[in-house]
């Protein structure tokens, strides 16, 4: 579904992203954790090329993207990509919200559009909540709302962006329980999270970053019971004992 070959991306002077060579299949979940300037986000920002890459290809379902004539905004349309923010339109209601891209860009009827994004409201229990507006719901509502938002589109693959990092902490849980249902599903998702516990839980695999590398890649078992790379110990280390008190 996705091949990354020896990407590499700078900022100035600045490598974000080192040799990253990897293959993510369909139907696979894959969570992307590391510490902060990992290279976490740059890595997921390239696939459907918010972030350019200086050298190396990446392809989805086969596709280049960097190829010459690529329609971008078509290309775009069949990824889904859900961010920290929840970028939802203040101005339209949640069903509006949901109904825009397939009707505009899909094509499809203002009937089938709202159709289809009851039933995705549904899924993400917030059928109730059509009517209203962005600033009537809370920050998990409106999550949900940008992850049904994409899901209209009905992309073959998903990507999170830490979508629960600007979340209150009583909140994320829902938007990661609407994240496990999709990859129970089979949809193809690679997630960037500090949500340890959904990593453990739901991926089929761990990418672990530092320096723009990805310096393991294991099973959840392997990677939180028996982490091989010794950043990757530390950073573990240090997530479970985040806090010491002085004395």
């Amino acid at each position: 579904m996705i091949e990354f070959k020896q990407v590499n991306k700078w900022y100035g002077a600045y490598q974000a992203l080192s040799d990253i060579t990897e293959t993510i299949a369909k139907g696979e979940v894959v969570v992307v954790c590391g510490p902060s300037g990992s290279g976490k986000s740059t890595l997921i920002r390239t696939v459907n090329r918010l972030e350019p890459i200086q050298s190396g290809s990446i392809l989805v379902a086969g596709q280049d993207i960097h190829a010459r004539g690529i329609d971008l905004n078509n290309f775009r349309s069949r990824i889904g990509f859900v961010f920290q923010q929840f970028n939802l339109f203040p101005h339209l209601t949640v069903l509006q919200n949901c109904t825009l891209a397939p009707v505009q860009l899909r094509g499809l009827s203002q009937q089938q559009a709202n159709e289809r994004a009851m039933a995705l409201l549904e899924r993400v229990g917030l059928a109730h909540k059509a009517g209203a507006y962005p600033a009537d719901l809370s920050g998990g509502q409106q999550q949900r709302v940008a992850i049904a938002r994409a899901l209209a589109m009905q992309p073959p693959l998903m990507l999170f962006d830490e979508p629960t990092s600007a979340l209150d902490p009583e909140m994320v849980g829902e938007v990661l329980l609407v994240m496990r249902d999709l990859a129970r599903e089979g949809m193809t998702m690679v997630c960037v999270t500090h949500e340890m516990g959904f990593a453990r839980e739901v991926a089929d695999r761990v990418l672990f970053m530092d320096e723009g590398r990805v310096l393991e890649r294991a099973t959840p078992d392997d990677f939180f019971n028996r982490p091989q790379h010794p950043r990757a110990q530390q950073f573990l280390s240090d997530i479970r004992t985040p806090f010491a008190p002085a004395g």
